[in-house]
């Protein structure tokens, strides 16, 4: 395995990292991106309606942004990054494939799917549930479906399923959906969609897919897919590794220049507890921007010693 020496290093090629890569190459930092996912949680996104002077789905406008990062000759390597360590004034990243050296590191990992954890879930994994209404969402044509949660991504979900599916219940355990005005009343005036308030789904039940799920206020509801948006976990586990600081909530603490408690690294993206923990795609690119800015004046420093 031979080790790649780099300036920056940026582990995360989702809405923040890709921004920081362009901005990066622009202060001429020998910048390399790492990150199986291109594009990350921003792909999924239907219809992106809030990032300005574009419309369309996530995917579009995350394959414009790797291609602008391409056009600065930024390398981006489609890997997983197993292991960071930092090794007295140097990063160590390590794949599956390689290892990469740099002198300052940006954190841009986002979150995952936060799970249910009820009976079923796992089970039913792939055979009705979901985390993904728009990869999922077509196999569901004229079926009944449930949408679990009541944030953005969900009111989201469910404008989806709504073109799909002739029955879409939104079950939330608050009283009232905490999402954009807008979409919620779309939703409301979809009459597909039914909510169904401070409820909990208990267990996902049926036999080779899903057929049924049971609630904590006493019902039970025909259904043939559930899919869960309750949120995200941030993906800090090789934060806490290096010693980084890190929140209740898993998201690592930066200061107004993304800068994290150990020198040289720096984090963006919905990883973090900056942004008063918004997450968008664009705040997820400001703080990638001011990331690279930071990483630029940390390295200038470090040469000039």
């Amino acid at each position: 395995m031979s080790k790649k020496s780099h300036d920056l290093i940026i582990v995360g090629a989702g809405p923040a990292g890709l921004t920081a890569a362009i901005y990066a190459a622009r202060y001429k930092l020998d910048t390399l991106v790492l990150g199986y996912d291109v594009g990350g949680n921003a792909n999924l996104a239907h219809e992106i309606e809030n990032w300005p002077g574009f419309k369309g789905t996530g995917m579009e406008l995350m394959q414009k942004w790797k291609e602008h990062v391409e056009s600065f000759k930024v390398p981006i390597i489609s890997e997983s990054v197993k292991r960071i360590r930092n090794n007295k004034g140097s990063f160590i990243v390590s794949t599956e494939k390689d290892e990469f050296s740099s002198s300052a590191l940006i954190l841009a990992m986002g979150t995952k799917h936060r799970e249910l954890g009820v009976p079923g879930e796992k089970e039913f994994l792939g055979k009705g549930v979901s985390y993904c209404a728009t990869c999922d969402a077509a196999f569901f044509n004229d079926k009944i479906v449930a949408v679990v949660g009541g944030n953005d991504a969900a009111a989201m979900s469910a404008q989806v399923l709504c073109e799909h599916a002739k029955k879409v219940y939104v079950i939330y355990r608050k009283d009232r959906i905490r999402a954009e005005p807008a979409r919620v009343s779309c939703l409301e005036c979809n009459n597909k969609t039914e909510f169904i308030y401070n409820a909990n789904v208990t267990e996902i039940m049926g036999d080779k897919f899903v057929k049924k799920v049971k609630l904590d206020n006493g019902k039970t509801l025909d259904v043939d897919g559930v899919f869960i948006e309750i949120g995200g976990v941030p993906v800090s586990a090789m934060a806490k590794e290096l010693s980084i600081l890190i929140n209740d909530e898993g998201r690592i603490k930066v200061n107004a220049g993304m800068e994290t408690s150990v020198p040289g690294i720096l984090a963006a993206g919905d990883i973090t507890d900056g942004s008063n923990e918004f997450n968008q795609v664009v705040t997820a690119a400001s703080e990638g921007a001011i990331a690279a800015l930071s990483a630029f004046k940390f390295i200038t420093r470090q040469v000039k010693g």
